[in-house]
């Protein structure tokens, strides 16, 4: 039986107002032949299909035309796909009824029975060959908000874990194997805070993959956009197919395919997605505005048919010893009618002369963790470290705030 793992679509993203339609086409349309090519049997998505709770309908649309088209040319694989922290679980289980028409198995919140039990045998899917026969479980969890929690702390989130793991061991027969999805922050997992919400329930910011057990065949995992293992060959962040801030222009985006041998995964492989639009940092390192500019007259014509929506995505780097006003006017100017889209102007203020070497680095307050902000706030004014029950009530309010953005 062969799988694929993929995770953190971000459907209906906009990279600083720019759409990523033509992008997110292109990536599904690969995905679809790579789908056939490699004779996948299971297909899993580890939450972010969308990027928001509300998705345009183009995004929707998108989904939905893959998941039928899928569907046409794998007709035997099965879809196995989690809510992420930027999903709506009622969104995402909305169609439950249709999405069973194309063999795909949706977990958004965490199912709990009426006694407030966790529903397992809505978390726990069967993964068939193609001749019927049950190769594996996928023990698929989405993530976990506060109020899918019995209490709120990292225990909780293991207790999770736990249980569905547990269903997963008694009803497998020998020779069966157990996937685990989960869309959350697992320890030894590289970051990017910048296009990343951070995830954390009551303090905890990560669990460990050990925590999982160590009979598991694979461990999928998404929410971290940086392609990455975790520790072990066969626990995975697919990380985001598109790069989805500047930050993640020198990611190496894929998806993972791997083998079910009886309960083990061989044959692990990541495979590259194309990438359609090239985000480049003009320079690669803060330099003078004059230089900056001439690096920018450097760039290629736009040119008769020019497609606009294929031009690079273009973040301007300049070091600058005093405010400049007319900063943008003048680099809009430098790239007018060059085959480059702006997205971010990056200015970098000395103000002493001094090498930006010499000095610490500049910090920008939409930069720094909102922790970070409440520490060094209090320090100034109390001078001293925040208390914990201060610091638990913060840690409630980013929660709160994180659900409804």
């Amino acid at each position: 039986m062969r799988v694929l793992h993929t995770s953190d679509w971000h459907l209906g993203h906009l990279l600083l107002d720019l759409p990523r339609e033509r992008e997110h086409r292109a990536f599904l349309l690969w995905l679809l032949e790579v789908l056939v090519a490699e004779e996948i049997d299971a297909l899993l998505v580890t939450g972010d299909v969308f990027d928001g709770g509300n998705p345009p309908a183009s995004a929707q649309a998108a989904w939905y035309e893959f998941l039928a088209e899928a569907h046409r040319r794998r007709p035997a694989m099965t879809t196995v796909v989690i809510a992420g922290n930027h999903d709506s679980p009622a969104r995402l289980v909305a169609p439950a009824p249709l999405m069973a028409g194309v063999r795909a198995h949706v977990v958004g919140a965490l199912p709990r029975r009426t006694d407030g039990s966790i529903d397992v045998e809505r978390v726990v899917v069967p993964l068939p060959r193609a001749d019927g026969r049950v190769a594996a479980w996928a023990v698929a969890v989405p993530f976990l908000r506060p109020g899918d929690l019995a209490n709120d702390d990292g225990d909780a989130v293991n207790a999770v874990y736990a249980e569905a793991l547990g269903y997963a061991r008694a009803v497998r027969e020998p020779g069966q194997a157990i996937i685990a999805l989960g869309h959350l922050h697992v320890s030894g997992g590289e970051p990017s805070w910048m296009s990343e919400r951070r995830i954390t329930v009551g303090g905890i910011e990560a669990i460990g993959a050990g925590a999982l057990g160590d009979d598991l065949a694979y461990v999928a995992l998404g929410h971290l956009h940086k392609a990455q293992r975790v520790g072990s060959e066969h626990v995975r962040y697919a990380g985001s197919p598109i790069p989805l801030a500047m930050g993640e222009a020198d990611y190496k985006h894929q998806v993972v395919v791997f083998e079910l041998d009886g309960e083990r995964a061989t044959g692990i492989r990541a495979l590259p997605v194309p990438r359609l639009v090239q985000l480049v940092r003009v320079p690669r390192v803060a330099a003078p505005l004059e230089d900056v500019l001439a690096a920018l007259a450097e760039l290629p014509e736009a040119g008769p048919g020019a497609e606009r929506e294929l031009a690079p995505y273009v973040e301007v780097r300049v070091r600058l010893e005093k405010p400049e006003p007319h900063l943008r006017a003048q680099v809009e100017r430098a790239m007018r009618g060059k085959h480059a889209r702006l997205v971010k102007i990056s200015p970098e203020l000395t103000g002493d002369r001094r090498a930006l070497g010499d000095g610490p680095p500049p910090e920008a307050l939409s930069e720094l963790d909102p922790r970070e902000v409440l520490r060094r706030r209090w320090r100034r004014d109390h001078q001293g470290d925040v208390p914990a029950a201060v610091m638990a009530a913060f840690e409630q309010l980013l929660r709160e705030v994180e659900a409804v953005s």
